[in-house]
């Protein structure tokens, strides 16, 4: 079998009907393209969000005051008034946890800040002095309060970049003084900007103090909302857990069949869930889009079964001159990958295009998956075979004198 020959007549007979094969074509071009489109918009999602974990810290834990379900209904920080952490329970955590590295407690209210003529309404943080390295975040200018600025309750404040923005336009802040609910607080500096979070909060409309400072000339209180702690590994961040809660339920004098009056977060649980949850729904946007290509395949096979139907007199012919049932079987399926493999080279192109289009005109993140591109490739042959396969089956079988008496 000469299959140079072969080819040759099969792009012959394809060329005979330029409109017919473009849409044939098309089918598989839309399901190449959704598939590796979809994908990249999946993966770009999964990637985004990765990253925006990795930047707050895959070995950090959240410690809340307030159980984290009570009777059916959650509590915690959000209600307000719950005082079962206190700075002391920090510091033990400190101390006698051999998995945690650092904690850092924390209060929080909104205030209205003010410079000059100029007030903006914000998120007022307490924390302490080990807060930027636990949460990997870096100062753009100044520097950030010291241990002795937490200790004597000083009235220092580092910016975020949005307060910086409205509040100093064209003037250095570092230096400067506002009035936070009426009391001076002499900004020390401004903090890198982080842009939002993954529930779209803008990180840098913030501003930061002393949780002493906070505690006891904002909020009037002694008890603290929550606290930021950094386990000495992610792997570790399972065992900070277990101990953190096991060191809490002894300070705070729980019972056995008492409830937890704290909650203990884990940031990789949070990140291997979110990872999960991306990694599924690329699946379901390539299982969607693969729907397309499915289409393009029964496309392909209904034309090649057409094209088998008008072409009955000239597989007479051939049969009849000598042509094996093996050479016009290969002749109908090589017409068929050909379609195929062609619709998705050019789907190909499309997806990888449209991958790059989305995040300048959408602003959604896209991760090109190579992966996608050569399950694409394989996928596109095999709709040609797969689908071919009927047609080329029914040409090869035909009666060579009744192909010959066909009108």
């Amino acid at each position: 079998m000469n299959f140079l020959i072969v080819f040759r007549v099969a792009f012959r007979a394809l060329a005979r009907n330029k409109m017919r094969s473009a849409l044939t074509m098309l089918g598989v071009i839309i399901g190449v393209a959704s598939v590796i489109a979809m994908v990249s918009i999946g993966q770009g999602a999964q990637a985004s969000v990765q990253e925006q974990i990795a930047s707050v810290g895959t070995n950090l834990l959240f410690v809340r005051a307030g159980s984290q379900n009570t009777g059916g209904v959650r509590s915690g920080t959000d209600q307000g008034g719950t005082n079962t952490l206190t700075v002391e329970d920090i510091e033990a955590i400190k101390r006698e946890v051999p998995s945690v590295s650092m904690a850092s407690p924390s209060v929080q209210s909104r205030s209205q800040i003010v410079f000059g003529n100029q007030n903006w309404n914000t998120q007022v943080q307490g924390v302490s002095e080990q807060y930027l390295e636990i949460r990997k975040w870096k100062m753009q200018t100044g520097a950030f309060f010291t241990e002795a600025d937490v200790r004597t309750a000083a009235r220092v404040a580092v910016i975020g970049q949005t307060i910086a923005d409205n509040l100093f336009p064209g003037i250095d802040p570092v230096g400067q003084m506002i009035r936070v609910r009426e009391l001076p607080f002499r900004v020390v500096g401004v903090l890198a900007a982080r842009g939002q979070d993954q529930q779209g909060r803008d990180q840098d409309d913030l501003v930061m103090a002393p949780y002493t400072t906070v505690q006891k000339k904002l909020l009037a209180i002694t008890y603290i909302q929550f606290a930021n702690v950094s386990a000495i590994s992610p792997e570790a961040t399972k065992l900070a857990e277990q101990q953190i809660s096991e060191l809490l339920r002894q300070r705070h004098k729980l019972a056995p069949n008492q409830e937890n009056d704290f909650s203990v977060r884990n940031m990789t649980d949070v990140a291997d869930a979110a990872d999960e949850t991306n990694r599924i729904m690329t699946m379901l946007l390539g299982s969607i889009a693969g729907v397309s290509l499915l289409v393009g395949g029964i496309g392909i096979m209904n034309i090649m079964l057409v094209s088998v139907t008008e072409r009955t007199r000239e597989i007479g012919i051939r049969m009849a001159i000598g042509a094996r049932s093996s050479i016009v079987q290969t002749q109908f399926l090589i017409e068929s990958i050909v379609l195929s493999l062609a619709g998705g080279a050019i789907g190909i192109a499309v997806g990888v295009g449209i991958s790059l289009f989305i995040p300048k005109m959408l602003g959604w993140p896209t991760l090109i998956s190579p992966t996608a591109i050569f399950g694409s490739v394989v996928f596109s042959a095999a709709i040609g075979i797969i689908f071919g396969f009927f047609p080329a089956r029914k040409a090869a079988g035909l009666d060579p004198i009744e192909a010959l008496r066909y009108e």
